[in-house]
């Protein structure tokens, strides 16, 4: 396909969060702060734009579904199917995409079959994972997908950006006290189940502004 303008981020942002008025202020404003500041949101309307748009996508680990709905009213995709643990999440993300062509439902990702599609976006899930439950993951969507995966993934080998990640993200947990995973895979070793599966992969740092080790691996069919 033919590569599309990107879209300017703010009236997008406004637009999506605009359909979500229905949901509490903390909804609105954690949709509205994803969307205007987590470097992802940038990386994948400039991935969709490049590829002349994604076409069917899933969302695994979607969350309230915002970058799904941001990718169809930028008509940067054709429907969306988003999968999150959090029901109440998924509440909100089917409110606010009354009228488009997408659903979202409350599943557990390590049991649950992931939608066929063109594209799979997934990001800052795996990592809280098993090791095995992640690279089965990573099989599942490479067979679902009919031309590429996206992960937004941790990447431990990123120096000093991984050694203050792996430690903010230590000090959260215990904070948190909620026994959360936290087990980032080297990037490679998540790239591999991909490329045994006819992708050809590449890596971009995806941090932005933020002193993370986040970086975005795209694989696509040759």
């Amino acid at each position: 396909m033919t590569a599309v303008a990107v879209p300017e981020l703010r009236p997008l942002a406004a637009r999506v969060v605009g359909r979500y008025a229905g949901t509490s202020r903390y909804a609105r404003g954690f949709v509205r702060g994803k969307l205007l500041t987590d470097p992802a949101t940038t990386a994948v309307l400039r991935l969709a734009a490049e590829a002349g748009g994604f076409g069917r996508v899933a969302d695994l680990g979607c969350g309230r579904g915002q970058v799904g709905l941001a990718l169809l009213l930028a008509g940067l995709a054709e429907s969306v199917a988003g999968l999150d643990l959090d029901a109440g999440k998924i509440r909100d993300a089917n409110r606010a995409a009354q009228g488009l062509p997408a659903r979202f439902e409350a599943a557990d990702l390590g049991l649950a079959p992931v939608p066929a599609c063109d594209t799979v976006l997934i990001f800052d899930v795996l990592l809280q994972m098993p090791a095995a439950a992640q690279l089965d993951l990573v099989g599942r969507m490479a067979a679902a997908a009919r031309q590429r995966v996206v992960i937004r993934a941790f990447d431990p080998d990123c120096g000093w950006r991984a050694r203050l990640g792996s430690a903010m993200e230590e000090a959260g947990r215990r904070l948190r006290g909620d026994g959360s995973d936290f087990r980032p895979l080297p990037v490679e070793q998540i790239a591999e189940p991909l490329r045994r599966q006819g992708f050809v992969t590449r890596v971009r740092p995806c941090w932005g502004w933020t002193p993370l080790p986040n970086v975005m691996l795209v694989a696509e069919r040759r």
